[in-house]
């Protein structure tokens, strides 16, 4: 099972061996060629002192070259000091070679003497007339030219073992090695401190849902820890408190359901225990109460097929019959629908209407929404009164306003009025036949179209819902 915290070790180990490895390996580089740059200047600093040792030499004469027993026992002792061999080459013969000299019959070529290294640099030091340095496995060397007099000119080489040049170098490797041995042992500890004290608030944080998820909503996370992690306690406490509202919300639903439907129950069965106490009751008085307990039954329908139409929007939410239909037309008919409604009451219904407006939207549904809030505005109005609705669009929404010269809304309510089961005014709504759902019904409605609604309202003065949705639906 992967883990952040393996994971988190893991790229911590493996970016802090990526350092040291890049350190020692720059390390390594740089140790190597300081000891090789210092080997040759030592090597160069030795053949100018063998070179000053032979120009002041008294043996020297336009006849050839010689060396003295002076300075050979000199040379000897540069030898020894310095663990270095000397070779004198003179022209193409070697003179003094491996603590000997070598003698003037001598007949052997130097080339014959020397490595194949050995033999291309002591050309170029001879034809370029300057210093060369050079190494091979076995050995470093530096080729100096001498000039004796104008006619005499020889070449001193100084050379030195690689095993002896790179022993320090050697030596510093293995004790770098140790330190990064030490330095990973520190990583890893390192490594195992952070991750665990980056994992404790995640563990710290999953405790704290669990116990959210065992119920405990109305408990709110702490965590002091990074930034990134207190955004999440936060998102996560913002989500549990909309959750606590929710179960509130819902509790009240079942509550204000239960009640709901039990209130027409209770009155008819009060009506029916009524008309069973009365054995010879005139005939006028079942008729009277039968249509109580109809008017009781209609009412209990009614509340039946909100509650079937609000589930049956919370459950297909987003799933609209979407077709291009004429906003106008609709509105009008939906008017005359409602018109017999407010004549009863002489109420004058208006319908302004700026131009044609055709939209995509599910005709069913916003026949629903509309009828609600023109049918509200008839309700829950004055006895002569008027309810005008207007229809206008732009080039992206289409607003539909219905006003009326109703009882209104109080200030301190209009936030409620789309909450389920919520009545401004309970007696009235009783009267009027009302659930308490139709607002919610029609809010539910408008945002599945992507729109949006408002109220706007002064008690015993009017209210007006102002819908606005766009011409193009969005899925």
């Amino acid at each position: 099972m992967r883990t952040l915290r393996v994971q988190l070790l893991t790229v911590l180990i493996l970016i802090g061996v990526g350092i040291i490895g890049m350190i020692t390996w720059v390390g390594f580089l740089t140790h190597r060629s300081s000891v090789i740059k210092q080997a040759y200047d030592n090597l160069e600093k030795q053949s100018s002192m063998v070179a000053n040792l032979l120009i002041h030499s008294s043996s020297n004469t336009n006849k050839g070259f010689s060396l003295n027993n002076e300075k050979i026992k000199t040379i000897k002792t540069l030898e020894k000091t310095y663990q270095t061999e000397i070779c004198i080459i003179d022209g193409n013969k070697i003179v003094y070679q491996d603590n000997m000299v070598v003698d003037k019959k001598n007949t052997t070529p130097a080339p014959d003497l020397l490595s194949s290294n050995e033999e291309e640099a002591l050309k170029q030091s001879q034809e370029k007339d300057h210093v060369v340095k050079m190494h091979t496995k076995e050995k470093f060397f530096c080729m100096k030219p001498v000039s004796l007099n104008q006619e005499n000119k020889i070449i001193v080489m100084i050379s030195v073992d690689t095993a002896s040049v790179l022993a320090t170098y050697h030596k510093m490797q293995k004790n770098i090695y140790i330190i990064d041995g030490i330095l990973f042992l520190i990583l890893v500890v390192i490594a195992v401190f952070y991750s665990r004290s980056v994992i404790k608030p995640l563990k710290e944080l999953t405790t704290s849902i669990n116990r959210i998820t065992d119920g405990f909503l109305g408990e709110k996370l702490t965590v002091d820890s990074y930034t990134e992690i207190e955004d999440v306690v936060d998102s996560i406490n913002s989500m549990t408190t909309k959750l606590e509202t929710l179960e509130s919300s819902r509790q009240e639903f079942v509550s204000n359901v239960s009640h709901e439907l039990k209130t027409p129950i209770t009155s008819i069965k009060v009506l029916a225990d009524s008309l069973l106490q009365q054995e010879d009751a005139p005939a006028e008085l079942y008729r009277e109460f039968l249509v109580d307990i109809n008017a009781e039954i209609e009412r209990e329908n009614k509340i039946i097929t909100d509650l079937l139409s609000l589930v049956k929007m919370d459950k297909t939410a987003g799933v609209l019959n979407i077709a291009t239909i004429n906003i106008s037309e609709l509105c009008e008919q939906i008017m005359k629908r409602i018109k017999p409604i407010a004549a009863d009451r002489n109420i004058n219904l208006i319908f302004e209407s700026y131009r044609t407006i055709m939209a995509e939207v599910d005709e069913v549904k916003l026949s629903l929404a509309i009828n609600n809030l023109i049918e509200n505005a008839v309700k829950y109005n004055y006895d002569n009164g008027w309810v005008r609705v207007s229809l206008n669009a732009d080039h992206k929404f289409f607003y539909i306003k219905v006003s009326d010269s109703g009882v209104g809304i109080p200030e301190d309510e209009q936030e409620n009025v789309f909450e389920r089961f919520y009545r401004v005014d309970k007696a009235r709504s009783r009267e009027t036949g009302g659930t308490g759902l139709g607002l919610s019904i029609t809010r539910n409605a408008i945002l599945m179209h992507r729109g949006a609604i408002k109220v706007y309202s002064k008690e015993k003065e009017g209210t007006t819902f102002t819908v606005r949705i766009p011409l193009n639906y969005v899925s």
